[in-house]
């Protein structure tokens, strides 16, 4: 891959489209939280995973709840590195461990833009990045890059991960990759796109012990919480699902999201169920998009994993718009082609869709919000 100069000044365009889009996104939820009196604040440190996240922040883990059915919803299932950030800075500055989350999603959120620009221009120029760094940022649930959630600490280190597998960087890659796998169970995704990229550079003929130690550190730090909560709760290997079907997720290779879309189908519902046909559809459509662009085995392997986690997991349908997050390389067919509209097109139609997007996230924000 060639070198490009990824400093400050040629990413700058990026970083100033994603900062626009995240400050309007945030600007409608204040307005809004000003209409109906609710808290932006709460909303985006205070509700929903955040409050797990702040918790294990404050108190390590330990703390479950068991449910009228007799479920447990154990602080285990969430991984460890977003709450170990918000501790750190917490201790730095004082915040609450809510807010700390907001300033760690709001720095991850930057490196993520960064990374996706970098991906994007390592492979289709500087106006692609820029236009995929903007569709990313105007997605229908991008609020949650500003929320004390986990899904822009995991896509900055898996964009970053993906750019050093790219380029060759094999003890970066590793090292990033195995920080994703501290950050979400997805993190498997970011190790098998640093294996296949380490496959097609042996294929080739390179050989180094950088590669190895890649190789072998990818998988760490995934590995590494996945054992230490079987020790904990004396499941061995399989603890850790077993902690996650105490939440009802598992996969079922999409079984039970099928159910739930032909439920919608066939109730009162139908306009929604048609909704979620199209959503999977459009999603599919883009994955094929990404095979016919050739983009490199890393990134399809990736994206592929990604996406297939999110729709086939058993449960929290709500949940899969914000789990499509971290799947970036499906906007690069979308970058490409809107790199040969004009510019005044190509900036309406971004406009309109962060616009879109901020009114969608402050609505969903006040009502069912992201579980």
């Amino acid at each position: 891959m060639p070198v490009k100069d990824l400093g400050l000044r040629r990413a700058a365009p990026a970083l100033t489209v994603f900062a626009a889009v995240r400050l309007l996104g945030l600007a409608v939820l204040a307005g809004w939280g000003a209409a109906v009196g609710s808290s932006p604040h709460t909303l985006l440190s205070a509700r929903w995973d955040s409050l797990w996240y702040a918790r294990v922040a404050a108190g390590g883990y330990g703390y479950e709840v068991v449910l009228p059915n007799g479920d447990v919803h154990s602080d285990l299932a969430f991984f460890p590195l977003l709450p170990w950030l918000e501790r750190l800075v917490g201790a730095a500055t004082g915040f609450s461990y809510g807010s700390s989350g907001l300033v760690v999603s709001a720095l991850a959120g930057l490196a993520a833009a960064w990374g996706v620009f970098a991906v994007a221009d390592l492979l289709y120029g500087r106006r692609a990045g820029v236009l995929a760094v903007a569709l990313w940022a105007a997605l229908p649930v991008g609020i949650v890059q500003s929320m004390a959630y986990s899904e822009a600490l995991f896509t900055a280190l898996a964009a970053w991960a993906l750019y050093a597998a790219l380029r060759g960087g094999w003890l970066t890659a590793g090292l990033l990759a195995a920080a994703a796998g501290l950050t979400r169970p997805v993190g498997a995704a970011v190790v098998a796109a640093v294996w296949v990229a380490v496959a097609a550079a042996l294929r080739d003929g390179e050989r180094s012990w950088r590669m190895a130690a890649g190789a072998a550190l990818a998988p760490l730090g995934a590995g590494a919480y996945v054992v230490w909560v079987g020790a904990r709760t004396g499941g061995g290997p399989l603890g850790y699902l077993d902690v996650q079907a105490g939440w009802g997720n598992g996969f079922d290779g999409g079984w039970a999201f099928a159910r739930f879309v032909g439920d919608r189908l066939a109730s009162p519902a139908f306009a929604a169920g048609l909704g979620l046909v199209a959503g999977v559809a459009l999603v599919l459509w883009l994955y094929l998009r990404c095979v016919r662009q050739r983009q490199p085995a890393p990134l399809l392997v990736y994206c592929g994993i990604v996406v297939a986690l999110a729709l086939c997991a058993s449960g929290y349908f709500g949940s899969k718009p914000r789990l499509l997050l971290p799947a970036f390389p499906l906007l690069l067919p979308v970058a490409v082609a809107l790199g040969r509209w004009r510019t005044r097109r190509a900036g309406l139609v971004l406009g309109a869709a962060a616009l879109l997007s901020a009114a969608y996230g402050a609505f969903w924000l006040n009502g069912s919000g992201p579980p």
